[in-house]
């Protein structure tokens, strides 16, 4: 996420850091490269023009010229106007009477039906209440029926109606969700490649048919510029509450989260990270200022972790360890699916302080590399999974014919899991995990140009 605006805002405040003075002429030098950044993020003009300024007054007034350390105190400027431009505090989606209804609009493409299905999953998840979902779009094809089998694998109920009037669908599932005491509804709408009258007309007429305590803009993270101007043409004619950015996974760039709340005044409520219907998770500005920062979001790390980790099979993998007992390939394997599990590699490096897709690569972390080992796995038998010293040369050749890669793939996986389990080993006798910390920290170069300890 804003992978590309991260790197290039990094480079830019990593040259005042530490600084123990800073002229105006550097002020001056890393604003007008930090408005270049904005500019290649495909952050709007005005929005990038009114940070840039913002940053500018604040850093050649007493702010920056009296601080002790002028270069955190700079980087300190940028996070805030990050944070102000992203819109200040959280916002949560809000709720009122039951059942609480959830407009979704936007334009076609953009995620909306599987947006649905996230959203009524996390509202599921946070309370008692019973979620049903509806979808209006008639054009489509095959769109209630998608939305219908996205709800029946999260054991959601989808009303379903045999109208093809949009307003007519929203207004019967209006009065099923009443009657069936639902404390949610959530509606799917039609959408278009692009704005037109006849769309909106339709959008207004549901809207003012369920008034909706929440009307949420469906907004594609890689749309860039498109994506701001349809959100100002959808908050005119409905007044917008909020915004949900989506595809945020593959996003490089991150213009439209920036532009949204500072063009149409709603904020981002929520933020699709992936594909999984489990993907979705609160916007919090103050963390995703930090991470276009390079600094990370240790707090939306440790979330993540509690929310989506197997706590069963990690204790039973800690029991092992505690015990001395050797770990089998099946166990390596469930460690891989763990990490999958808890959005891969991309996924926590991406909160991790200082780490990045680049970084990633250079420290040699491959996204890839964990399926292809879960696969070699896969294509061993069960004993060859419990047992790994049978695997000899003629094995070898199965199991990668079977997971379609070279002998050398097979080689590397059962090296790494030797040193996983001699360092296990290690780590259960005594001492073990301080003596690995003390190499670690002693094996550590210092940072460019600073002298090691």
């Amino acid at each position: 996420m804003f992978q590309s605006l991260t790197e290039r805002l990094t480079k830019v405040v990593r040259k005042v850091t530490g600084r123990g003075r800073i002229s105006e002429d550097n002020v001056r030098d890393t604003v007008r490269q930090i408005r270049m950044a904005l500019l290649e993020a495909d952050v709007a003009l005005p929005v990038a023009k009114s940070i840039v300024e913002r940053v500018l007054e604040r850093a050649l007034g007493a702010e920056v010229a009296q601080s002790l350390d002028p270069g955190q105190t700079f980087i300190k400027i940028v996070n805030d106007e990050l944070i102000s431009v992203l819109g200040g505090e959280a916002a949560e989606i809000r709720r009122t009477a039951r059942p609480t209804t959830v407009l979704l609009v936007g334009l076609q493409g953009a995620g909306k039906t599987t947006t649905a299905a996230k959203l009524g999953r996390l509202l599921s998840t946070r309370g008692k209440d019973r979620v049903l979902l509806v979808s209006t779009d008639v054009y489509r094809p095959a769109a209630r029926e998608q939305l219908a089998t996205l709800a029946r694998t999260l054991e959601i109920e989808c009303f379903q109606s045999l109208s093809e009037d949009p307003v007519l669908i929203a207004e019967e599932a209006l009065e099923a969700a009443r009657l069936g005491g639902y404390g949610w509804l959530i509606v799917d709408t039609a959408g278009r490649l692009h704005v037109d009258a006849e769309m909106m007309d339709e959008v207004g007429g549901i809207q003012a048919a369920v008034k909706p305590v929440e009307t949420l803009f469906i907004i594609d993270a890689m749309a860039g510029q498109d994506a701001v101007n349809s959100a100002r043409a959808f908050h005119d004619r409905l007044e917008l509450t909020g915004a949900i950015l989506t595809k945020a996974d593959g996003d490089s760039r991150g213009g439209a989260a920036l532009s949204v709340r500072e063009i149409t005044g709603v904020p981002i409520k929520l933020v699709g990270t992936g594909e999984k219907l489990d993907a979705l998770e609160a916007f919090v500005p103050r963390r995703m200022a930090s991470r276009i920062l390079g600094m990370g979001d240790v707090v939306g790390l440790v979330e993540t972790v509690e929310r989506k980790l197997d706590k069963r099979a990690a204790e039973q993998m800690a029991t092992k360890v505690k015990r001395g007992r050797e770990l089998n390939l099946e166990d390596f394997r469930a460690q891989l699916e763990q990490l999958q599990q808890l959005g891969g590699l991309d996924g926590l490096l991406d909160k991790l302080p200082g780490m990045n897709a680049a970084a990633a690569a250079q420290a040699g972390f491959d996204e890839r590399q964990i399926r292809r080992q879960i696969g070699i796995i896969n294509s061993m038998t069960p004993k060859e999974r419990r047992l790994p010293r049978l695997i000899d040369g003629s094995r070898k050749r199965r199991i990668a014919a079977g997971a379609g890669l070279p002998v050398q793939e097979v080689n590397r996986l059962l090296k790494q899991h030797k040193v996983l389990s001699k360092t296990m080993k290690r780590v259960a006798r005594g001492g073990g995990m301080e003596r690995m910390l003390a190499g670690a920290l002693a094996g550590r170069r210092a940072p460019p140009g600073r002298p090691g300890r």
